[in-house]
């Protein structure tokens, strides 16, 4: 920024040992509150395990063929537009001029199990709103062999779906590749550790709702769970994480009383979808608004692990960095930056539901009915009440966890060890406010006029950097000493 700054390549100095038996301390505190937590959490799942048991379900599924019927898949050669009484398999009918009647569209296409062309009957509302093109690849119902099945002309090949799996696969693997590239084995970790909140969500939490078992018990149990796992995997056992559990755990908390009072008190019943239907005439056991509520528990949770491990590792850094803050001024400056994120956030959830719900968004619109009418409506109260609900439970997670992590780095005892381990001494004098102000800009540079580090300008250092800034004739300690405490 200003004369003097500088860059050089020496490493951050390991903790001393003073910051270890803090750490250390912290991290027994926290465990002696987490490991019953824990353990009761895992007994509760234990004792709501899903027998598997499928007994009362009455399924009829839409992918099971009859017989002499299949589903098979192609690539789509060319298209052409006939008359729908040419639907029968056989013949290029359909390349004649179009007849009288209504018009259908077909797709010839050569099966991957080989064999000639076969003539598939594209559904209206695809060909209308997205169409097919040759080289698409689809999957279809084969009824040629079906006795009675094509009579009277009805169509032998009939449009199911497009077969996506290498646009997904690909960006899958873009996806996995773009996330260790950047954040590395965290990255990785975080990966495998979706994967196993994956496995709750099928063994535990699905299985659970179709026997019938308590929503809001069961949701709370399943997401604590997942959240062990994947913030323990992805950030590694310390004092942080631990924090940012116990804050996630309040939000969670929150979330579930507020989910299952909205629940209730709105009505939501999902009877405007078609999907709670079938769920409904499958078995008695099913409930519609306890799937509802446990949906609305799981999808905050990724937001909320978002808030509560930035608010962790923010406290832990302005105390680390000036450790004869008060608990006041700590839990201020800390806030600070949760404010920008909690505002961030908001606009993350509303969003994301919105896109979700554009088609619904549109009809509304075209309708012209009043705002408060479209938004108390079956259709999108759901979303509304989703929406709502996550982002109380997260604001409010917020300043919990702050105030866990000030109590705990302050439950430490321990005072002034960076400054002493450090060789800087001034730097505990440095106000933390500053410091908060330059986490909540995203941790670039920023100068300091006063506070027990000399005016000039100084620079940010991060992983292999060093800050850098003030005059020349400052010696090297001093230097060290600031790149260790504005680190972030």
């Amino acid at each position: 920024m200003g004369a003097g700054h500088s860059h050089s390549h020496t490493e951050h100095p390991e903790p001393t040992p003073q910051t270890r038996a803090a750490r250390k301390k912290a991290n027994w505190i926290l465990a002696a509150i987490l490991i019953p937590l824990t353990l009761l959490t895992l007994a509760a799942m234990v004792l709501m395990w899903p027998s598997g048991s499928k007994e009362g379900i009455t399924l009829a599924s839409p992918y099971a063929a009859a017989p002499g019927v299949t589903f098979d898949t192609g690539k789509i050669q060319r298209v052409v537009v006939g008359s729908c009484s040419d639907a029968q398999a056989g013949g290029d009918a359909a390349v004649q001029a179009p007849q009288e009647g209504s018009q259908c569209t077909f797709a010839y296409t050569e099966p991957d199990k080989g064999g000639n062309p076969v003539k598939v009957v594209i559904n209206p509302d695809i060909a209308k709103s997205h169409g097919v093109k040759p080289g698409d690849n689809i999957r279809y119902l084969n009824l040629s062999k079906a006795q009675g099945a094509t009579g009277q002309g009805a169509p032998a090949y009939v449009f199911v779906d497009f077969v996506r799996t290498l646009p997904i696969i690909f960006l899958a693997v873009l996806y996995a590749v773009v996330v260790i590239a950047v954040a590395r084995w965290r990255g990785l970790r975080a990966l495998i550790g979706l994967v196993g909140a994956y496995v709750v969500l099928v063994s535990f939490m699905l299985p659970g709702l179709v026997e019938g078992k308590p929503p809001l018990l069961l949701a709370l149990v399943g997401s604590t769970v997942i959240m062990i796992g994947v913030l323990y995997f992805a950030h590694g056992f310390s004092a942080r994480t631990s924090t940012a559990l116990l804050g996630t755990m309040f939000g969670l908390a929150i979330t579930a009383l507020l989910a299952a009072w909205a629940t209730d008190a709105a009505n939501l019943a999902g009877v405007g979808s078609h999907d709670a239907a079938t769920l409904t005439n499958m078995s008695d056991n099913i409930s519609i608004s306890g799937i509802i509520l446990c949906g609305l528990i799981i999808s905050g949770l990724g937001v909320l692990n978002d808030v509560t491990i930035t608010q962790s590792s923010a406290v832990w850094e302005l105390w680390e960095l000036a450790p004869e803050t008060s608990a006041r001024q700590l839990f201020a400056s800390a806030m600070r930056i949760g404010r920008d994120h909690i505002a961030s956030t908001v606009y993350t959830i509303a969003f994301a539901y919105a896109g979700a719900a554009l088609p619904v968004l549109i009809l509304v619109m075209l309708y012209e009915r009043p705002l408060g009418d479209a938004l108390t409506s079956a259709e999108l109260s759901e979303e509304v009440i989703r929406t709502l609900v996550g982002s109380v439970g997260l604001v409010l997670a917020v300043p919990v966890t702050t105030l866990i992590a000030v109590l705990v780095v302050k439950a430490t005892g321990i005072k002034g060890h960076a400054a002493k381990g450090t060789g800087a001494g001034a730097i505990a004098a440095v106000p933390v406010g500053a410091l908060a102000g330059a986490a909540a800009d995203g941790g670039g540079p920023y100068s300091v006029e006063s506070g027990g580090i000399e005016s000039g300008s100084v620079g940010y250092a991060d992983d292999g950097g060093s800050a850098g800034g003030g005059p020349d004739d400052a010696g090297p300690a001093t230097r060290r000493g600031r790149r260790a405490a504005l680190r972030s």
